[in-house]
């Protein structure tokens, strides 16, 4: 679907879905699959141009937070389903997540996670460093104390998500309206009134928020705190391999956040560079390259010296406990929010699409997502404890 920029937009709706990534798009789908009219989803750019426009995005349920793993493993099984609903091919590849762990205190939290997963019925396990080795012959296993490998994780394409959903969500009468940047939400008391965009008024009575790394800004003009900041990641392809690079699962040094899989007919490198400052800044620069070849000197030696032939850099949308905020406003309750995935949105989006839906629709989500309110950061509510975070 190539969706084009309204010169203006519809003058009224009953939804508008800020933000036109995975979860916007998902949120707009299920919402419509589920009846409800009137429905407009504003973004600034292209759809995908934000967090989701990453060009291979990771899919999985090996979490260590029971909330995290039912979201991942609900939106594992959509994405399994997708080609028939909504429609579509994302690529999917389920060639697996295989963490490789160097300590026994990562080894030992990793197998409380196994335990935790299984009980969810994620078929993740314990495997050696002889096993890792097995799967991904790029491991070298010095100083590997144990792996962990589930099997149905994989990757899948984020733009042909995005489009699927979005394609779907337009045939049942959603509107698209690209290159719109929203500018203000009117309020009146504790109700919303209507969104200000670039191309007009939109009267409104209630907005969803999947604006990812941007969610503060959005938050900031109706008085709801959203903690969201923005953090550079980036990646790098290498050329199409000779021979063929073996297929491989996505594979994670778990010490370094050094990363790589599959992709086309080449490889992609990735790391989360600890020393990244927060800011909105996309520029993709080589240079944090020498981090990830550093990681694979030790732990896959062959990829240390491979050439690259370019890459891309994104941001992450992180919060103070790398765990999204889904949920309600208390204060204003026409405004929902789902934001601050931490890396984590596009294989969470199936799910929390639903969720969305069930929450405008004032029935019971698929899960309860309380724990995931923007409310835990005040008056010092626990906080989710995720560790397995990339």
């Amino acid at each position: 679907m190539s969706s084009s920029a309204f010169r203006t937009v519809p003058a009224t709706a009953d939804v508008v879905i800020i933000g036109g990534g995975a979860m916007g798009a998902s949120t707009a789908f299920h919402l419509a699959e589920a009846g409800v009219k009137n429905i407009v989803v504003v973004e600034r750019g292209e759809l995908g141009c934000g967090s989701s426009g990453k060009p291979i995005g990771g899919v999985r349920a090996q979490f260590s937070d029971p909330l995290n793993i039912e979201l991942g493993h609900r939106s594992l099984r959509a994405y399994q389903e997708f080609p028939h609903r909504p429609g579509g091919d994302i690529k999917l590849d389920s060639v697996g997540y295989l963490f490789l762990l160097d300590s026994e205190q990562q080894a030992s939290s990793f197998e409380a996670g196994v335990e935790l997963q299984n009980s969810l019925n994620v078929p993740s396990r314990m495997i050696s460093p002889d096993d890792a080795r097995r799967l991904c012959p790029y491991v070298s296993t010095d100083g590997l104390v144990a792996a962990v490998y589930s099997p149905a994780d994989g990757h899948a394409r984020p733009g042909l998500v995005i489009r699927g959903y979005a394609r779907a969500a337009a045939r049942a009468g959603v509107s698209i309206a690209t290159h719109t940047a929203v500018s203000g939400i009117d309020t009146a008391g504790d109700r919303i009134t209507g969104v200000h965009t670039g191309h007009g008024r939109i009267a409104c009575s209630t907005v969803i928020c999947t604006a990812g790394a941007w969610s503060a800004h959005i938050g900031d003009m109706v008085g709801v705190g959203l903690p969201v900041r923005p953090v550079r990641r980036q990646l790098a392809f290498t050329p199409p391999l000779t021979p063929p690079a073996p297929r491989i699962p996505f594979t994670i040094d778990f010490s370094s956040s050094a990363y790589f899989h599959n992709s086309d007919d080449g490889l992609l490198f990735g790391l989360a560079d600890p020393a990244q400052k927060d800011g909105f800044d996309t520029t993709w620069t080589p240079e944090w390259l020498e981090l990830f070849r550093t990681a694979a000197r030790r732990r896959a030696p062959a990829l240390a010296d491979m050439k690259t032939v370019g890459g891309w850099a994104g941001l992450y949308e992180v919060t103070p406990d790398h765990n999204a905020l889904i949920g309600r406003s208390v204060e204003l309750p026409g405004f929902l929010y789902a934001a601050g995935f931490s890396g984590h949105g596009f294989l969470q989006a199936p799910a929390v699409g639903e969720i969305l839906r069930d929450l405008y629709l004032e029935r019971e989500p698929v899960t309860d997502i309380s724990p995931l309110s923007v409310a835990r950061f005040r008056h010092g509510a626990e906080i989710r404890p995720e560790v397995h975070v990339v």
